[in-house]
């Protein structure tokens, strides 16, 4: 741990709760797009049968427990890089900036250490069961998916300090907890479900692409290349307002691979990424300006997952 962490971290405080600290690693404004894509994925198993709910259960958690770990692991190794340190409080969001439990003094390193640890063996263990006794290709989305978490962060390939973490998390969030959560419950995954999750990944990958530009300076500082610290704020601000276009243009295509048309309810999302995509163009660099479109960001894809899977529900009870 670099000599800038040392002075600058708050000294744990044995007063705070162990259980806020773990409530803050959950963070789950953020673990909405795990929860989201789950969504999905699971409307679209009911399409064809019923839902095992025990199994549906067993894959929320692990992946919920993956999603923690991923948090705790990754605040550890920002805040060995200096980014979490580096974010000024002019820039601090509640969307970004990481979950600040090391740099508040909410847990102490051995603490985070061990959610983490705790979190991968239990997601880990959720898959593995799953791949025993019910679907065995789960476990090689599983193993895709436990890396990518970890090192999105971690080296040797520290994606997010790569300019890979987009893709990365787009890919993650959309087609492979998507795909993964429909491969348990039917046993194998069609093309057009896999289509329909490219959309939601793409808006999720969104809202990652938003909240790097309050850290944009803090990830400049301590070497993150993002692909907003790549571009420049301006010049990232036009690829993010080309990212919910992309992903509704997709939706609109949805029907040519298969889905049926009532899943273009999901364009609901539309109406809160325009005004999103408006105010980051009018304001890239001004904090304050972009924490309102980063929460118009999450909405987004939160209706466009709700209201991709509502549609599938309502088709399937129509009977087309």
């Amino acid at each position: 741990m670099g000599a800038a962490s040392c002075l600058h971290a708050v000294p744990p405080d044995p007063k705070r709760s162990f259980a806020s600290g773990l409530w803050r690693l959950s963070d789950p404004k953020i673990s909405l797009a795990s929860i989201a894509s789950m969504f999905l994925g699971a409307c679209a198993a009911t399409r064809e049968g019923p839902v095992s709910w025990g199994w549906l259960a067993m894959t929320v958690g692990g992946i919920l427990a993956i999603e923690i770990a991923k948090n705790a692991s990754g605040e550890i190794f920002d805040f060995d890089s200096g980014t979490d340190l580096a974010v000024a409080p002019e820039d601090q969001s509640p969307f970004s900036g990481g979950k600040r439990v090391l740099v508040d003094g909410l847990l102490t390193r051995r603490q985070t250490t061990a959610i983490a640890g705790c979190g991968y063996l239990l997601g880990a263990a959720a898959g593995l069961w799953i791949a025993l006794a019910r679907e065995p290709g789960v476990l090689w989305l599983g193993a895709a998916g436990v890396a990518c978490a970890f090192f999105y962060h971690a080296p040797p390939f520290r994606l997010s300090y790569r300019g890979f973490g987009e893709t990365a998390v787009a890919i993650c969030y959309g087609p492979l907890v998507c795909s993964g959560t429909y491969l348990v419950q039917r046993g194998s995954v069609p093309s057009r479900v896999v289509a329909l999750s490219i959309p939601l990944g793409i808006l999720i990958g969104a809202f990652l692409w938003i909240n790097e530009f309050p850290d944009y300076r803090a990830d400049r500082k301590a070497g993150k290349r993002t692909l907003v610290v790549l571009l420049g704020r301006r010049r990232a601000s036009r690829v993010f307002a080309g990212l919910p276009s992309l992903a509704f243009l997709l939706l609109l295509l949805e029907p040519l691979a298969g889905a049926p048309r009532t899943v273009w309810l999901g364009a609901l999302g539309l109406v809160p990424a325009i005004p999103a995509s408006a105010a980051l163009l009018r304001s890239p660099e001004r904090t304050a300006k972009i924490i309102p479109a980063q929460a118009r960001t999450l909405v987004a894809f939160l209706l466009l997952a709700a209201g991709s899977g509502v549609g599938l529900l309502v088709a399937s009870a129509a009977g087309f």
